[in-house]
């Protein structure tokens, strides 16, 4: 805020006179601040910052989502969770949740925001839930030839309505802190270009030719901390498929959960971890254990990086966006399915493959063309903004929307609020592979991508334009 005018009654011309243009100077930028009593606010009002997180409870009897048949798992590592961090600058409250499981389509998460928003005042456009991507965890959705885990997907809903609940009851003053690392080593593009023409989905890599897209590396780190210095919350982003336990076979929260929750009994605070643009890049080469360590170390070198940033402003915005059911070709897509598990899985598991897709093509058939309806968010806290879409996003769409956004840093949560399958970039697309094989995990018309895409950035336009 500028230096109030000195009273023209002391004996200082030239300071009088500097003063009576400040206000031109400043124009109406400073005339809007002095007679909009809600902006005055929100730049005076400290920041404020509450978290929880809940565990959700999971058995042995309960089916495993991420395979193409129904998993188990024998035992658990780490803790299954729902993690919240709710933000207040006066008058404006937003809530970020990360939760320990596949995902979450709008029908489960819907009724949970709305009852969010009439529990805490929080608007349903301000609550971004994003799912890790475990694939270690209960079945909360139908994919692939099997559902959700009803208890289960009961205990998720309720996961998140308490952790937001707890989170913005434990508001408290903070700061904000920020740094970019990044994490090359941990993932890759896994759509690689085989010698056969075709595009590595499982099976020997011996024969490839080249990687069919970009891998992002960035890590940005966002830390919340007390007045007293400590750590209260941390918030990481990167964009790999979250695949892997420390132990094969157990439920986990996977390479990035238990990254996490290590990182928490190091630190302090609560720490949550948003999943990126990844439907296009897996780690294909290192075990759990070893991504666990690197994501570790990564995320605490890019901390002590991290720089003190005022945040003037918290801000959201939520638009629903119209898409179709892809129209397809039966004769096509059995056989893209049956010319790749053929030579690359082999038997049986060819067969059960192959039977599986022809299954889920015969229930999406007559729904060919039909309209259909999902979110695309996004949030700002102060210079940095969070785009919500979801499905599981090509890593190129998702650095399109980076390299076209008005924030210098802007950050990608797939699987944010809905489901809708792979979303793919239209070259990929004309490429093929399991990611586009028409099914349950993928079923959107081509072009979906590049039009959400096209919404997050108008989304983040209109924040930008927003701004004090």
């Amino acid at each position: 805020m500028p230096a109030a005018p000195v009273p023209s009654a002391l004996p200082c011309p030239r300071t009088t006179r500097r003063a009576t243009r400040l206000p031109a100077r400043l124009g109406l930028g400073l005339a809007l601040f002095f007679a909009v009593p809600a902006l005055r606010a929100e730049v005076a009002s400290p920041l404020r910052v509450g978290t929880a997180a809940v565990t959700l409870e999971a058995d042995d009897s309960m089916v495993i989502a991420g395979g193409i048949t129904a998993g188990k798992s024998s035992g658990q590592e780490g803790q299954l969770r729902c993690v919240a961090l709710v933000l207040e600058k006066a008058p404006t409250r937003i809530a970020i949740v990360a939760c320990d499981v596949l995902m979450l389509t709008r029908e489960t998460l819907d009724p949970v925001v709305a009852g969010i928003e009439k529990a805490t005042g929080i608007p349903a456009s301000h609550v971004l839930v994003n799912c890790t991507h475990t694939h270690h965890a209960p079945s909360t959705m139908r994919v692939h030839d099997y559902g959700p885990v009803d208890v289960f997907t009961r205990r998720v809903q309720a996961g998140i309505a308490k952790a937001v609940t707890d989170a913005n009851a434990r508001l408290a003053e903070a700061r904000f802190s920020f740094a970019l690392g990044e994490e090359r080593t941990v993932g890759q593009n896994s759509r690689m270009l085989l010698d056969d023409g075709q595009v590595f989905w499982i099976g020997a890599r011996t024969n490839v030719v080249r990687p069919t897209g970009p891998f992002d590396a960035e890590l940005p780190v966002l830390a919340f901390r007390a007045p007293d210095d400590r750590l209260l919350a941390l918030l990481f982003n990167h964009s790999t498929h979250t695949i892997g336990a420390r132990t094969p076979g157990r439920r986990s929260p996977s390479i990035y959960g238990m990254a996490a929750q290590e990182l928490e009994r190091q630190l302090g605070g609560t720490a949550l971890f948003l999943e990126g643009a990844s439907g296009s890049t897996h780690n294909l080469e290192l075990n759990g254990d070893e991504c666990i360590r690197r994501l570790k170390t990564a995320v605490f070198d890019t901390l002590q990086r991290a720089q003190s940033r005022d945040v003037a402003r918290l801000d959201a915005r939520r638009r629903p966006i119209r898409f179709r059911v892809r129209q397809f070709d039966e004769a096509a897509e059995e056989a893209a399915v049956a010319r790749y598990v053929r030579k690359h899985a082999g038997p049986p598991h060819a067969g059960i493959i192959e039977q599986v897709f022809r299954n889920m093509r015969r229930e999406l058939a007559p729904r060919q063309g039909q309209e259909r309806e999902t979110w695309v968010q996004v949030l700002r806290i102060g210079d940095v903004a969070i785009v919500g879409v979801p499905a599981e996003y090509f890593t190129q769409l998702g650095i399109d929307i980076k390299n076209r956004s008005p924030f210098r840093h802007t950050y990608v949560a797939e699987l944010a609020n809905d489901w809708i399958g792979y979303l793919p970039n239209r070259e990929a697309h004309k490429l093929g592979g399991y990611q586009v094989w028409t099914g349950f995990q993928s079923y959107a018309e081509t072009g979906t991508g590049e039009r959400i895409a096209d919404e997050a950035v108008a989304l983040l336009k209109e924040l930008a334009a927003a701004a004090p």
